[in-house]
């Protein structure tokens, strides 16, 4: 058994094809930001439900540099110093809106992310989680994005080993690493999430764990695996913690200079969860934190929140 299995699994899992209305919202973003666009990832809750109608699809969309999306000036910068910046989409597809969340990353800080180069788990938990590579613009681009998704899975599941002791399943191994990751940022999730994600793919990451724990020095034992001897990884995930807070609301605050039709994605929210329209006028949108506090009065007068 080596690497090459699981950069095979990925290949298989990541060339699936995705629905229509995936594909027209895939088309958008690349066509909002053109020939720098190097590939397309599809992931999330819409992936594992198998259906985008009134929900927001996630994506990635991973390009050449930041200065080819944005030239020179802050959002280029920030999109450097704090990867990825956050973006909102619709595109029309048979009568309706297809909505999207997308964040936009070099393909290069990506791969350091999404491989495990980063400390803290941003990049590396998503996706060892299934995917779909709807867009790579040519093979060679295809071969490193799968090259990063396998070794984010390997990343995963090296970390989950440190968790465990004994005898365990794959169902432990995955739930203790993602609830260690959903700790590690300012999520309004609760603890029983990590759950949720396991037993939507379980089959996936029965065959990752297959895969790659024996790489890692694990011993199947019947359905079920032996873990090696381990050094403590508390201390480690307390200061993944630390940092996750701490970049959470440093993402947070780059999102009101960066995150394009933020306010329009924000009012789509609330308009779906109390019936509460509002217009925003072409200055709004483009200055939506001056124009936050005269917006959030009339949400109220109107009762979209109390």
């Amino acid at each position: 058994m080596n690497g090459d299995a699981l950069v095979s699994l990925r290949e298989a899992e990541t060339a699936q094809a995705v629905a229509a209305p995936i594909t027209a919202i895939v088309e958008a973003a690349r066509a909002r930001h053109g020939a720098a666009v190097s590939a397309v990832i599809f992931y999330g809750s819409c992936l594992r439900l198998g259906d985008d109608d009134g929900k927001i699809v996630d994506l990635y969309v991973l390009v050449d540099s930041y200065g080819a999306i944005y030239g020179k000036g802050l959002r280029a910068f920030l999109n450097w110093a704090l990867p990825p910046n956050v973006f909102y989409l619709e595109a029309p597809f048979e009568g309706r809106r297809v909505r999207a969340k997308y964040a936009l990353i070099s393909l290069a800080d990506f791969e350091k992310g999404a491989s495990g180069r980063w400390f803290h788990p941003y990049l590396w938990a998503r996706f060892a989680q299934p995917c779909r590579l709807p867009y790579c613009r040519d093979a060679a681009v295809r071969a490193r994005a799968v090259a990063a998704l396998a070794a984010s899975a390997r990343k995963v599941a090296g970390e989950g080993l440190a968790l465990v002791e004994g005898t365990f399943t794959s169902r432990d191994l995955w739930v203790s690493v993602f609830r260690q990751t959903y700790r590690s940022e300012l999520r309004a999730e609760p603890p029983e999430r990590a759950e949720e994600i396991y037993q939507a793919n379980a089959a996936h990451y029965a065959r990752v764990a297959a895969t790659v724990l024996p790489l890692l020095g694990a011993q199947a034992v019947g359905d079920s695996w032996e873990a090696p001897p381990r050094r403590r990884a508390e201390f480690k995930w307390l200061l993944r913690r630390w940092q996750g807070k701490l970049l959470s609301v440093a993402r947070l605050v780059k999102a009101a200079f960066t995150f394009q039709d933020g306010a329009q994605y924000l009012l789509w929210k609330i308009e779906r969860h109390s019936g509460v329209t509002i217009t925003l006028t072409p200055w709004q949108r483009r200055h939506p934190v001056l124009a936050s506090t005269v917006l959030f009065w009339k949400l109220y007068r109107r009762g979209a929140f109390r």
